[in-house]
């Protein structure tokens, strides 16, 4: 989990339950706003998305959460890539595997 130096991540209590959850934290740097700058885009690009639903269940929720992360983030959603133009991450991928592909 990746949080700011807010009082609230620092606390003793936050970061027993953290522990609790079987996961690791990390902090960004002191007085720099750029290294949550990433996952604020991308959260904002979630909620703008999948707007706020409220979903009957927790696997309903992540049901939609990964349709739109497998399906429309990754396979559908153009984006600028400096060498290929515009495609998808998906293929992105795709075509940075194949150039890496040892020869034989």
């Amino acid at each position: 989990m990746h949080t700011d130096r807010g009082s609230e991540y620092t606390s003793d209590e936050f970061r027993k339950v953290v522990r609790e959850l079987g996961m690791r934290q990390s902090m960004g740097r002191v007085g720099s706003c750029y290294d949550n700058a990433a996952a604020e885009s991308w959260f904002a690009v979630l909620k703008s998305e999948i707007g706020t639903s409220v979903w009957a269940t927790r696997a309903e929720a992540r049901a939609d959460v990964f349709r739109f992360i497998e399906v429309e983030y990754n396979r559908s959603r153009l984006r600028r890539h400096p060498e290929f133009g515009y495609i998808t991450p998906l293929e992105t991928r795709a075509r940075l595997q194949h150039d890496f592909t040892p020869a034989a």
